[in-house]
């Protein structure tokens, strides 16, 4: 499968990927902005088992190139063999691709670099960065850690996103997205540090645009002193 898409595609499978066909069977549009797509897994579950956060990696055609782009399983059903899949949609391919997606239409996905590990001791309090592209994510790492609270600061319009906190022991601080990220990157500045001394176990967890993460992973590690086993940071997209 991996013929046809590229330089990405053959080290995919040098790196002994999977592949596997998803067929759609509904979609639904939770805002104007933001899509949901029903799928068969195409046997994927059964073979690689499924863990908080899990993503898979889809085959767009972009002009007829290869464009390969990574989104979380939404409600993964490994007896069913079905997942959803959650599209921040914007310009390009992939958004394309979802707002045009019917039941009976196919698409190919690649496994290979997912992955998630339980923080030792469990965490006393989650400090989550994200935005809408990461939604998925902090609703499946939120599902994933239990108990524990939570601080997530969420760039972007948030408004009727569906947001699967509990407001008892998860809280939601909005952010508007600003000067390519720089309003996130000041305001977790100024309110983080507060919150990571006062909590004995944390765990902070950073996905949006890649710059972005970089410098917030950057300033958690080096200048807060997070322990590298206690922090995760990707970028999850490429501004423009």
């Amino acid at each position: 499968m991996a013929q046809g898409r590229g330089w990405e595609g053959a080290v995919l499978r040098l790196m002994r990927a999977k592949d596997f066909t998803l067929t759609v069977t509904g979609a639904e549009d939770v805002t104007p902005r933001y899509r949901r797509v029903h799928l068969t897994d195409g046997g994927l579950l059964a073979a690689t088992g499924i863990h908080p956060t899990m993503w898979v990696r889809l085959w767009f055609d972009n002009a007829g190139k290869p464009h390969q782009r990574a989104y979380t399983l939404v409600d993964p059903d490994p007896a069913a063999g079905t997942f959803s899949l959650e599209f921040a949609l914007h310009e390009g391919a992939a958004s394309d691709w979802a707002r045009a997606a019917r039941p009976g239409d196919t698409i190919e996905a690649t496994v290979q670099g997912t992955g998630f590990e339980r923080p030792t001791p469990a965490p006393s309090h989650v400090l989550a960065v994200g935005d809408p592209a990461s939604l998925p994510a902090i609703n499946s790492l939120l599902d994933a850690l239990g108990s524990a609270p939570a601080t997530v600061w969420f760039e972007g319009d948030g408004d009727a996103l569906p947001f699967r906190a509990d407001p008892a022991r998860h809280e939601i601080r909005r952010v508007p997205r600003e000067d390519a990220g720089a309003g996130l990157v000041e305001r977790v500045k100024a309110e983080l540090p507060e919150l990571l001394r006062a909590t004995p176990h944390p765990y902070v967890w950073i996905a949006c645009d890649t710059r972005t993460t970089r410098t917030l992973a950057t300033y958690v590690r080096k200048e807060l002193g997070a322990p590298k086993e206690r922090t995760h940071a990707l970028g999850y997209w490429r501004a423009g």
